[in-house]
């Protein structure tokens, strides 16, 4: 399964190689590294501006909208993931009303394994910053789940989508104009 996934992104940058599609593949590389997906979308904004250095705005502007529509995808990967969760709970509920020693230890164990550690860390950490949170949805590791947590917490779509914007829009200006001067 891995070895196909990577022979499909590569088939897919391969297809959209910057030099004959430009813009539209700065857009989909940022849009799909903004998912759960492991691909960096810095280098290919490094590369086009490269190439064409007068296109600096338009290219941060371009990956920026990727970018945070790519965040838009995992919010509601996690919103989406919260409801069939909700929906299990609902029908796998016991049907006798009985609260036996096991039955409950049963229902703990389900709730343990539903939220790993660092998901319940991500989830205490947005409940207490709210949308705000997504300003650090540009991070590494963090960034993407952050946006997932965001969606299963049912935040709020609009302030999550807009303070993603700014954070992404600026980790782009930033790391962009930064690569620009070292190379």
């Amino acid at each position: 399964m891995e070895n196909e996934m990577m022979g499909a992104v590569q088939w897919l940058l391969m297809t959209l190689a910057l030099p004959t599609v430009g813009l539209p593949a700065i857009f989909l590389i940022a849009l799909v590294s903004a998912t759960l997906l492991p691909l960096g979308s810095e280098p290919a904004v490094f590369a086009y501006l490269k190439l064409s250095p007068d296109m600096f705005w338009a290219a941060v502007l371009v990956a920026t909208a990727g970018n945070t529509i790519g965040g838009v995808v995992s919010y509601y990967m996690g919103y989406w993931a919260k409801k069939g969760v909700d929906h299990w709970k609902k029908t796998h509920q016991a049907t006798d009303g009985q609260n036996t020693t096991a039955s409950v230890q049963q229902r703990r164990l389900r709730q343990q394994k539903l939220g790993g550690t660092h998901f319940r860390k991500l989830a205490v950490y947005l409940r207490k910053m709210g949308p705000w949170a997504l300003l650090f949805s540009w991070l590494p590791i963090v960034g993407d789940p952050l946006c997932s947590v965001a969606g299963w917490m049912k935040l709020r779509l609009l302030p999550c989508v807009f303070y993603m914007a700014i954070g992404k829009f600026a980790r782009y200006v930033v790391m962009t104009a930064v690569l620009l001067r070292l190379f």
